[in-house]
């Protein structure tokens, strides 16, 4: 076999792999949509049922059952916890790269992010214990607070690698010209690097965004995010498989619009 057919062959042989994976990671996405325009009898019949009736009743239905509610709080959640995490990450960020030698920002971002380092398991019962003490327990503003701390070490850890990569000669010359360090990251770095903290806000919209853990263990009846709406779906009959199917397909329609977004 020449040079040349064996380059071919291992272009062809890689695309077929590359299509396979993107067929095994998109198909279950693509089978619960279409799970979600059947009827729950179809839905659960076996073998499966490939040509059906579309209907748009079990998104009705998802819609009808509070929907508004549980959109709001996790659109809260995630908008307001990342919105905070940014405040605070990029001004950390800033003063680990251009405030601090080259061990010491090294040694702060290996304890910034140690403390993710720690399965969230392990903080659920102690963290539950003092929010029950706060009397916070299904209150909106503990959502927030944790979204917050658990997504900072991630908005510090990509807005410094961005900042790395900024020309401090640019940064030198604001500092010339007199601006304070308030008005250098907002008017010279942010702009500069708005590309990698879009990227890092988004990464963080949609952690917060999926989180299912905490919201069932702090959360009840006044602030419940849309995870937590799916797990309502489940009676002692069973579980509704075509409506949950419905409102997962509308839950994962944010993180989808926002790969796409990121991909522009």
């Amino acid at each position: 076999m020449t040079t040349e057919a064996r380059r071919k062959w291992s272009t062809f042989a890689w695309t077929a792999l590359t299509y396979i994976l993107v067929f095994l990671l998109v198909f279950p996405v693509l089978w619960m949509a279409l799970t979600g325009f059947k009827t729950e009898i179809a839905a659960i019949n076996i073998p499966p049922i490939l040509f059906f009736q579309p209907t748009l009743d079990q998104f009705l239905l998802a819609i009808q059952g509070g929907f508004g509610a549980y959109l709001f709080n996790s659109v809260a959640a995630a908008l307001v916890s990342t919105a905070i995490a940014l405040v605070l990450g990029i001004p950390a960020a800033y003063a680990m790269v251009f405030h601090m030698s080259t061990k010491s920002s090294n040694d702060m971002l290996f304890f910034v992010l140690s403390t993710r380092f720690m399965p969230f398991a392990a903080i659920l019962v102690p963290l539950y214990v003092i929010v029950t003490r706060l009397n916070l327990l299904d209150n909106l503003f503990v959502l927030i607070v944790i979204y917050t701390a658990m997504n900072l070490p991630l908005i510090i850890w990509m807005a410094r690698s961005y900042f790395l990569e900024l020309p401090k000669e640019v940064l030198e010359g604001a500092w010339l010209d007199g601006c304070t360090t308030f008005q250098t990251i907002v008017r010279i770095v942010v702009p500069m690097a708005a590309p990698g903290l879009t990227a890092a806000a988004l990464l963080a919209i949609i952690f917060a965004w999926n989180d299912f853990f905490f919201a069932v263990t702090l959360t009840y009846t006044n602030s419940p995010t849309l995870p937590i709406m799916v797990a309502a779906f489940t009676s002692n009959e069973g579980l509704f498989l075509a409506r949950v199917s419905a409102l997962a397909t509308l839950i994962i329609l944010v993180p989808v619009a926002i790969g796409i977004y990121a991909q522009r």
